[in-house]
């Protein structure tokens, strides 16, 4: 084996210490997860001492393979996805080191769920129209006032990441600051949102005089559209880059019932599942590319791109899964309003996954708005006239 504990052959025999020294089978779930973390193997890029050893990012497949052959529990990362693929980097960027000690391993571990509250009823594409506001008090914590929607997993959540308006006299994408929000606070309600699926998957929350103290502030007073930034970013990679193996996601599904199901076909519908596997499958080594350019916590526009094919992709492929089942496909199982923890797109019938699709091309960023960023920062075509960007947000019309 080689000497250098940062290539694969030294990353799998640290795996291996780790498998000798807590043997999946005898060993507590969350136990076994902490010491993962303590030893590097979270995720390796991440610095030492925060669940990485400063590795090459793609090297994280190497560990991910070792313990998955040894039959080692994961981390549940559908069910902390906001956490790992939002919180987690913005918070390594900008943190200070007392705040990494403190929340990076108990969100790897999954014992502390995250949310993101954002949007707003007023502040959805253009979110740095948002109004709830921050007051500083006397004694140096902030006062926190307004409403957040759309929130997933805010029913679930232990910590938020929180962004507010601290001073109305700047212009919108100054005075905001960004806040790492304790939802079990008083005067954080959360109320569910019902879907066109019947499922409350997510939320609104009120914030109404939660004072929240200045150590839970993460980056300088006003620089919160800056720190937002990586969130987004982040958030971006994490929707569109999902890794998949192949005829994983939505397409599957659709392959399947193509299978084993030879009276459902015809000429035209064959042609055009073609055309979406491929697409499919582009989208998904396209996904494994970026993972493996991406420096920890600090993604490029790209991932906006990626985001952009992921829902237009899974709204063609769900379209094209209805007609292929026919009457069939417009059945759907259930309108009670579940509270999910996840989405389940695979596991549920083609009705809810062609009526879930719809959100795609919404949530994490709209459509409309990640083209502009596409078009302005990866290739470099004029910016849209913004005439309010030089007035004070309370001057603005709303």
């Amino acid at each position: 084996m080689s000497g250098n504990p940062l290539d694969a052959d030294g990353l799998r025999r640290r795996t291996r210490e780790l498998l000798a020294a807590h043997p999946p089978r005898g060993t507590d779930r969350l136990d076994f997860l902490r010491a993962r973390f303590d030893a590097g193997l979270a995720w390796v890029h991440f610095p030492e001492g925060l669940g990485g050893l400063g590795a090459p990012r793609p090297l994280q497949a190497v560990v991910d393979a070792e313990l998955e052959a040894a039959g080692a529990p994961d981390n549940d990362p559908r069910r902390i996805g906001i956490g790992l693929g939002m919180a987690a980097p913005t918070i390594l960027r900008y943190g200070t080191d007392e705040q990494k000690q403190r929340f990076l391993r108990p969100l790897w571990t999954g014992e502390e769920v995250w949310c993101q509250l954002f949007s707003e009823p007023g502040a959805g594409s253009d979110l740095a129209a948002l109004g709830t506001r921050a007051v500083r008090d006397g004694a140096g914590d902030w006062v926190v006032d307004g409403q957040k929607v759309w929130t997933s997993s805010a029913h679930l959540a232990r910590w938020a990441i929180l962004i507010a308006r601290t001073d109305p006299g700047l212009p919108k994408h100054q005075g905001i600051t960004y806040f790492l929000c304790d939802m079990t606070d008083p005067g954080v309600e959360v109320r569910p949102l019902r879907q066109i699926t019947g499922e409350a998957e997510f939320n609104e929350v009120f914030l109404t005089g939660v004072r929240i103290p200045d150590s839970h502030r993460l980056g300088e007073v006003g620089d919160g559209w800056r720190v937002a930034q990586t969130t987004l970013m982040n958030e971006r990679v994490s929707i569109g880059g999902m890794r998949l193996p192949r005829e994983g996601g939505m397409i599957g599904p659709v392959a399947r019932t193509w299978r084993e199901r030879p009276g459902l076909r015809t000429h035209d519908l064959h042609q055009r599942l073609l055309k979406l596997w491929v697409e499919a499958e582009v989208a998904r080594l396209t996904g494994e590319r970026l993972r493996q350019q991406l420096a920890a916590g600090q993604p490029g526009p790209e991932g906006s791109g990626m985001k952009l094919a992921f829902a237009r992709l899974n709204q063609e492929i769900s379209g094209l899964e209805v007609e292929l089942r026919g009457e069939e496909g417009l059945l759907y199982d259930d309108w009670t309003m579940r509270r999910p923890e996840l989405v389940d797109f695979t596991g549920r019938d083609a009705g809810y996954r062609y009526l879930r699709s719809k959100g795609n091309s919404i949530e994490g960023g709209t459509s409309e708005i990640l083209l502009n960023i596409v078009a302005e920062r990866v290739l470099g075509l004029p910016a849209e006239p913004r005439t309010d960007k030089g007035v004070a947000w309370k001057d603005l019309a709303r």
